[in-house]
């Protein structure tokens, strides 16, 4: 990962406006990421790009949905310094050593104790919805999608659903 941020760039500028009609048309699909660490921040933004321009929807919304429970998602700049930041900033919110009571056995069946993670992915959230249009996902320049991997190394399952008019 380099010193710079990750710039993220359309093929076409957005529309200042756009309107279409016709058949509203939905395409699911799951795009699963491999971790290797507790806690790991993971772009996933040229996947979804990808994957979003691949189908015939030009105007709608793409939704991506975690299927964890500590596994979150997320818009923010993907830069090495801040991602370290990102980690540094969830640890000094949520100890990981605290009393928790889904780490205590006479409360809990868990047995990760990961109560932590739980608590991080409260203040994260598990999905994020963006627009579609021309055919691209539309972000800022500085803007990527990620995913926070609280409780890791896993494979991870991110549920996409595109929806819109061709």
């Amino acid at each position: 990962m380099s010193r710079q941020s990750t710039a993220t760039t359309r093929r076409q500028p957005v529309a200042a406006t756009a309107s279409v009609t016709g058949t509203l048309a939905v395409h699911a699909d799951t795009i699963t990421a491999e971790t290797s660490d507790r806690i790991q921040i993971v772009d996933l933004t040229d996947e979804v790009m990808a994957r979003v321009r691949a189908l015939p929807i030009r105007e709608g919304t793409v939704t991506l949905f975690s299927m964890h429970t500590t596994c979150t998602l997320f818009v923010n700049e993907y830069q090495r310094a801040l991602v370290e930041d990102f980690k540094t900033f969830l640890a000094g919110l949520v100890e990981d050593e605290a009393q928790w009571l889904h780490n205590d056995p006479e409360h809990s069946d868990c047995d990760r104790l990961n109560a932590d993670s739980h608590l991080r992915a409260l203040l994260l959230g598990h999905s994020v919805t963006l627009p579609v249009s021309g055919g691209e996902v539309v972000l800022g320049r500085w803007q990527r999608v990620l995913m926070g991997e609280l409780d890791g190394g896993r494979v991870r399952s991110v549920r996409l659903q595109v929806m819109g008019v061709a």
